[in-house]
């Protein structure tokens, strides 16, 4: 299967550098790293990402669901939130396939990537739903989970 192509809206160093490896060490792509929206709404306009992993609280604030929805009203990308605050997310997550809790484990990540590889490549996913990744209400009416 094509590996994904991904950008990390992240402003930890440290976080979005351990995620950028954990994404090529698994095949996939990184195409870029923003750490506020400005960067996250201009990566999104120059790259033909599959998927973005966005954080909530940014550089600029609490800026992540801007960028979830301003990836929705695009079309060209999908967005996953990665946090420690979940409850914080909208009962639409802005449009977002779902959410990775923080501290999130690296085979809790790696179960997630296949997942979502499959759900963007071919969906819905024939793997089962993955414990730490909650899906939106939206994606998991699309995606019946197992």
């Amino acid at each position: 299967m094509e590996p994904l192509k991904v950008i990390i809206v992240e402003d930890e160093a440290l976080l979005a550098m351990e995620l950028e490896s954990l994404l090529e060490d698994s095949g996939n792509i990184v195409v870029g790293w923003a750490t506020n929206f400005a960067e996250a709404k201009a990566l999104v306009d120059e790259s033909s990402a599959d998927l973005a992993f966005v954080d909530l609280n940014l550089a600029d604030g609490p800026t992540g669901l801007r960028i979830a929805e301003y990836i929705r009203d695009a079309g060209r990308s999908l967005a996953v939130f990665m946090t420690a605050n979940p409850r914080s997310l909208p009962e639409n997550y802005a449009g977002a396939i779902g959410v990775i809790e923080k501290p999130y484990t690296m085979n809790g990540l790696m179960a997630a990537l296949v997942y979502l590889k499959e759900g963007v490549r071919e969906p819905p996913p024939a793997s089962s739903l993955p414990v730490g990744f909650v899906l939106s209400p939206h994606y998991a009416s699309q995606w019946a989970t197992r």
